[in-house]
């Protein structure tokens, strides 16, 4: 039996977020990972669209710096609610406190997407509203001990447990799972990458 002959990469992607690797593998794009190292301390009164449109360029350029053989790809999810910005729970208690802001109500998650490559940069941002049903402190408490809350904007995963607590959405999906693939999709025809073997850019550039 013939040994199968690996795809090479033709990306770079700025994180390592088994999410975000999943999801390009959906679109088939073939990618090697190499994870940003930055500071991701929002600044002063700093809204939450431009936070995550920051971050996510500052740790493209910082792995392009690096790593100028392949385009970079690299982006940062945050959700939003009462002006706050909520990033990765810190501890059980933090997690209590996220999710009791977020029981029972609306709020918003933001990635932005940033691609560098030959052809210059490309940057964009995307928007979901997600409501929540009340959840109770039991359910909370029980959440945390999974473990899924930790290392997640807001403290919970949309494609995991967390959907129990998903009343409904409007907007992208994928943006809430942390890689909206519409708008990285268009980033990436843009600079010349394939996605779904090419038959989606061959429909762009025609």
């Amino acid at each position: 039996m013939e040994k199968q002959e690996e795809t090479r990469p033709v990306l770079r992607l700025a994180s390592a977020s088994p999410r975000r690797r999943q999801l390009l593998d959906l679109i088939g794009v073939p990618h090697t990972v190499t994870p940003a190292d930055i500071d991701e301390t929002p600044r002063p009164d700093e809204a939450p669209r431009d936070y995550v449109m920051r971050l996510a360029c500052d740790k493209a350029h910082a792995v392009h710096a690096a790593h100028g053989d392949l385009p970079v790809l690299a982006a940062d999810t945050t959700v939003h609610v009462d002006g706050l910005i909520l990033e990765k729970p810190a501890s059980q208690a933090d997690c209590e406190r996220m999710l009791g802001l977020l029981s029972g109500r609306a709020h918003q998650v933001f990635t932005g997407l940033c691609v560098i490559g030959a052809l210059g940069r490309s940057v964009s941002c995307s928007e979901t509203t997600v409501v929540f049903r009340a959840i109770s402190r039991v359910e909370i408490q029980a959440y945390w001990q999974s473990g899924e809350p930790r290392g997640k904007a807001g403290a919970y995963a949309i494609q995991g447990f967390g959907a129990v607590f998903v009343e409904r959405i409007d907007g992208s999906y994928s943006n809430v799972v942390g890689l909206p693939l519409f708008e990285t999709a268009q980033a990436l025809q843009r600079h010349g990458i394939a996605v779904w073997n090419g038959a989606l850019t061959a429909g762009v550039n025609a």
